[in-house]
């Protein structure tokens, strides 16, 4: 018996007609391994718009008293918060009501590295002596976020003792203030950075005020209480949502551990409500669909709630409900080695680092399987994981290392990656050159079927996408047979129709017990009328970390031979394979070479397919 789910289709906007439905493989047919025998009626599904927010009424701020929504009304005019909190008296002195301590532990690496003169970010090696910390200074942006956002705070800590860290901290932060005398020019300005900056002394204040300077503990607390006023007025000019959360956060944890700070904590709670509800879709993952924005959105949180608890007031429920939202979609995207996969210009975040970060949300729960608006279908099969981008890109105003990767997957068993993708566009600026970046947000970076070396999405400039995929369409469903049952997923996406007139159509059938992957790509005329003549395509396989290949003598053929000695076989049914070069970037920011399975040729205007197999052999 067939258990069919109804097909979905995802469009940017409008209401365009849905395409037919792509037949299911042949060679299913002729050896009986699967059948298909129930399709629906009408394949046609609901249109879901990507990028569609929560909306604010289901997560709302605090409830309040007339008299505290007075005060956030009054404090978002203007109106001092000393002022409000306590008329008939003194504004108090300006102290720390509170020690934090976070759950989120930092980088011990990098932070012994700082104890010994440098920066180690995403394995480059940068001496403090020789860095500008200045609004001019040219720095990439994996350098720019850490010195300027103060992260770097957290992995100090994570390396030794306070008394083994003080000197160190207080050497970088003097040199930062130094550097950046004015309040609010430049680079280190951007509210994302002045976000995570305040923040980040906030929770790690011990770090910097522990030293026996009473006149630098007193000019720290200066820069935060111009910085909690300088977000005040500028956090929703942010580049970006991500961005403004960050200072949002801030402004809420200046609120909780400065003093007179209750009408600030409630316009932050009222303003990161509402920036939550337009970042987070319906299913908890955020719009950009970045892992990395997923993370960082995550531990945001985390330290935010640890500022709750060190003032001894409770979290707000509606974070908290956000928190338990976010886990789900990131585990989504872990492969069996408890990695994450590489999408949306993330690199392969290790399991260490992600356990880390979900112990610290005390969230327990389990991946999400089929989410909507996150777009990555997961399958689970006996220690085989496929993950599969059956979305449109994210929207131009939420991406920031926007990839053109709609109909990739990725594939791994048993801890092993087989089929990956590059990965790794945001940690550009580290050991990967900034040269190479465009080209890892590439469709061709990406394991999926390219044609006549175009994006399915154009990929701009500063992180940013443009014109191609608006809809996807997706139809997922268990098939049965005597031999047993899988998970059959088809999606298609119109990216190439208007340069083309072609839809790539993609199905993706894994056995229930892990070993046989079959696939088939498509492309289907996109008009009434197919167009003459010929495309060149390239349908690309990227080959997980330390796997020897072995190319058959009709090169239609290559062994898989992996570290642990087991023995995968990919059979092309549509010609023959070459190997190339490729790269894979893990999730330290190393770039790893590794290599590719390449069909390429020339497809007919009017349509064509090509049919594979990955499986399992010992």
């Amino acid at each position: 018996m067939n258990t069919a789910a109804p097909p979905k289709r995802y469009a940017l906007e409008g209401d365009a007609a849905a395409h037919d439905m792509a037949v299911p493989l042949d060679s299913l047919h002729e050896d009986g391994l699967l059948r298909d025998s129930d399709q629906d009626d009408d394949p046609r599904g609901e249109l879901i718009q990507p990028g569609r927010s929560l909306s604010v009424a289901q997560f709302t701020p605090p409830d309040i008293g007339p008299a505290e929504r007075f005060m956030r009304f009054a404090y978002r005019l203007g109106v001092p918060g000393s002022t409000l909190a306590a008329p008939f008296r003194k504004p108090a002195k300006l102290r720390l009501l509170a020690t934090v301590e976070s759950p989120l532990e930092g980088d011990r690496q990098a932070g012994m590295a700082l104890r010994a003169g440098h920066f180690l970010i995403y394995g480059v090696k940068a001496p403090i002596a020789q860095l500008d910390f200045s609004p001019s200074a040219k720095l990439t942006p994996p350098f720019e976020r850490v010195m300027h956002g103060f992260s770097w705070l957290r992995d100090l800590g994570a390396s030794g003792t306070r008394e083994q860290c003080i000197q160190t901290s207080e050497r970088l932060l003097i040199n930062w203030m130094n550097a950046n005398p004015e309040i609010g020019k430049g680079v280190p300005w951007k509210v994302e950075h002045a976000g995570h900056r305040l923040l980040n002394c906030l929770v790690h204040a011990p770090l910097i005020m522990s030293g026996p300077d009473k006149a630098m503990r007193n000019r720290v607390l200066d820069i935060m209480a111009e910085t909690a006023r300088w977000l005040d007025r500028n956090v929703n000019r942010a580049d970006d949502l991500l961005g403004q959360i960050a200072g949002w956060c801030a402004i809420a944890a200046a609120g909780l551990l400065l003093p007179d700070g209750k009408p600030r904590r409630l316009f932050a709670e009222a303003g990161l409500i509402h920036a939550l509800g337009d970042f987070v879709g319906e299913d908890g993952g955020v719009l950009s669909r970045s892992p990395l924005g997923q993370i960082e959105l995550i531990a945001l949180l985390v330290d935010l709630r640890a500022c709750y608890r060190a003032v001894q007031l409770p979290f707000p429920e509606a974070f908290e409900a956000m928190l338990n939202m976010l886990v789900p979609p990131l585990l989504s995207l872990t492969h069996s080695d408890g990695g994450l996969g590489c999408w949306q210009g993330s690199g392969a975040i290790d399991r260490s680092q992600l356990g880390k970060l979900i112990e610290a949300s005390g969230v327990r729960t389990r991946p999400l399987r089929n989410p909507r608006q996150w777009g990555y279908q997961r399958v689970s099969a006996k220690g085989s994981i496929l993950q599969f981008d059956t979305a449109p890109p994210p929207l131009a105003k939420h991406a920031r290392n926007g990839c053109a990767s709609t109909l990739a997957f990725e594939f791994s068993h048993g801890g092993h990656r087989l089929i990956v993708n590059c990965g790794g566009a945001a940690f550009a600026g580290g050991q990967v050159p900034v040269r190479v970046e465009q080209g890892l947000r590439a469709s061709a970076a990406h394991s999926t079927l390219v044609l006549d070396d175009a994006n399915s999405t154009a990929v701009l400039i500063r992180g940013k996408l443009g014109k191609g995929v608006e809809e996807v369409e997706l139809d997922r469903r268990l098939l049965e047979s005597q031999q047993g049952t899988a998970t059959r997923i088809e999606a298609s996406h119109d990216g190439y129709g208007s340069r083309f007139g072609l839809v790539h159509r993609r199905i993706l059938i894994l056995r229930d017990d892990g070993t046989e992957l079959r696939g088939e790509d498509l492309l289907v005329p996109s008009g009434r009328r197919g167009q003459k003549g010929k495309v060149p395509y390239a349908l690309r396989f990227h080959i997980g970390p330390g796997i020897e290949l072995g190319l058959a003598e009709n090169r239609k053929g290559v062994g898989f031979a992996l570290p642990d000695g087991s023995y995968w076989q990919f059979v092309s049914g549509s010609g023959e394979v070459t190997i190339e070069e490729s790269m894979w970037i893990d999730g330290s920011g190393r770039a790893h070479p590794i290599q590719q399975l390449v069909l390429q040729g020339l497809a007919s205007r009017g349509g064509g397919n090509f049919s594979w197999l990955l499986k399992k052999m010992g």
